[in-house]
């Protein structure tokens, strides 16, 4: 159609033209060449050529309107075609959906046969028909559909709906096509009607169905296989190429002691998991001068002896230079929302730290850490840590850190790369303080150094941020006169 529109207004331009040029040729010659028609003046050709013009141009109309109805006929036509197939597809679902039971709904029962009138000699007595019930209804147990009040047996296998979905875990779908089955095929005795590997080995291997388990042996058994599929199914769908497969039997290589994941262990497994998942950890390590500092803080001890904050631990001083350094640069001091794709600065100072207790790994938090002085963070520390220990500490008081503090110093080490905290975006990481060689003004002489090491988010600070963080950390802690005038 748009060719036929060009074809049309190049020809009414050329003629256009050829109009034009033969006006001008005729009145520049109109005595020499031109036949004088009636006595208006007209000249032949002109005539010609004018009636020529606009005989093409009315043609080129009527032709561009028959093509424009052609195209409105066949366009109605199209339309009417398409309604009549969307109406028979609509008629064909509702067919296949009358036929087909859903996967929430128990399959209709089968309706009983009646049977064929029986001589009175042959018809059975109350007692007989008492004592034959129990076959029968064995008997509709066996066949293919359930009513409304039976289930299938554990490990029983269960066939699927056509149409739907066969639940399995990704890497039983990869084995299916490795061997090249067909999953929609293999019974499933898997928890809820889920396609296991065993169920495709067996498939692929022509093995018949094992009999359903006892009910102990069954209910562990699907406890065991939900679980591993739960999990591979979360872990799978979060992240890709990702197939967590079950642990192999150790007992059949020796002696083993199993033990529930429970309380605080399973939630410390749990934070620890989503942090090391989904934050990108990056680790800064440093070590600090903290002579002055130890002196400092052994002859304070010494003198407030009874008092409260007696126990005067390094921690104190350390989350005192911390806050200052924190004031400074922000963005230690925060969280990323990933779904709104936010980074949120945190205007307040509660300060986490880890302690060590019978029942595992907990994080106290002391708050408004900002407005405390280090003999009131000290005694905060000391109280948070005792009620930690007698599990006698609140929950609020475990709540609502904005960064946190791990020490393994009292336990010894040298260093260590903390996880941290999720929602946190940095952990601060304490070593033993030790006695070193370091050079000073060109001399060897001995030290106390304290290794300290920032992993943080990346996603959210980077390197030279970090360096220069701990860069004002350490200064604060290498002069005890500056930190207590700054910080």
């Amino acid at each position: 159609m748009k060719k036929t529109k060009i074809v049309l207004i190049v020809i009414f331009l050329i003629f256009a033209v050829l109009f034009i040029f033969s006006n001008w040729a005729f009145f520049s010659h109109k005595e020499a060449l031109g036949i004088k028609l009636f006595k208006f003046g007209y000249y032949l050709p002109e005539l010609a050529t004018g009636l020529l013009l606009i005989g093409c141009f009315l043609a080129g109309c009527l032709i561009i309107y028959i093509l424009n109805l052609m195209n409105q006929f066949k366009s109605s036509q199209e339309i009417k075609t398409l309604k009549a197939n969307i109406k028979n597809l609509e008629a064909e679902t509702s067919k296949l959906k009358a036929t087909t039971p859903s996967m929430s709904e128990p399959y209709p029962d089968p309706q009983p046969e009646q049977p064929e009138p029986q001589p009175e000699s042959e018809q059975n007595t109350p007692e007989e028909t008492l004592a034959e019930e129990p076959a029968d209804k064995t008997e509709d147990a066996d066949s293919p559909a359930l009513s409304e009040t039976q289930a299938p047996e554990a490990g029983a296998p269960i066939s699927h709906a056509p149409g739907r979905p066969v639940p399995a875990a990704p890497a039983t779908r990869r084995l299916a096509r490795e061997l090249d089955i067909d999953i929609n095929l293999v019974p499933a005795t898997g928890p809820a009607g889920r396609v296991t590997p065993d169920d495709v080995q067996r498939f692929a291997s022509g093995e018949a169905v094992p009999a359903p388990l006892a009910d102990g042996e069954a209910a562990v058994d699907s406890d065991d296989k939900r679980a591993i599929a739960e999990f591979s199914a979360h872990a799978a769908s979060a992240i890709p190429f990702l197939d967590i497969d079950p642990l192999p039997d150790f007992s059949q290589l020796g002696p083993v002691e199993t033990e529930a994941l429970r309380s605080i262990r399973r939630k410390v497994a749990h934070k620890m998991v989503t942090s090391m998942v989904l934050v990108p950890h990056v680790a800064h390590m440093d070590e600090v001068d903290v002579t002055d500092l130890e002196g400092f803080r052994r002859r304070e001890k010494e003198k407030r002896s009874g008092q409260p904050g007696s126990r005067l631990t390094m921690m104190a001083f350390v989350m005192k230079a911390l806050i200052a350094s924190l004031k400074k640069w922000k963005m230690f001091n925060a969280s990323l929302d990933p779904f709104r794709e936010e980074i949120i600065y945190k205007l307040y100072y509660n300060i986490g730290f880890a302690a060590d207790t019978p029942r595992g790994l907990i994080v106290p938090v002391v708050k408004d850490a900002d407005r405390k002085s280090i003999l009131e963070m000290a005694a905060d520390i000391e109280t948070l840590a005792e009620a930690a220990r007698e599990s006698t500490i609140d929950a609020s008081d475990l709540q609502g850190n904005t960064i946190t503090i791990t020490n393994i110093g009292s336990i010894g080490g040298t260093g260590l790369i903390p996880t941290i905290n999720y929602p946190d975006v940095a952990i601060l990481g304490m070593g033993k303080v030790q006695e070193k060689p370091v050079i000073r003004n060109g001399n060897v002489v001995a030290r106390k150094m304290l290794p300290l090491t920032l992993a943080f988010d990346h996603r959210v600070a980077d390197g030279a941020q970090a360096a220069r963080f701990m860069n004002d950390l350490t200064n604060l802690l290498t002069d005890p006169h500056k930190l207590m005038l700054e910080a």
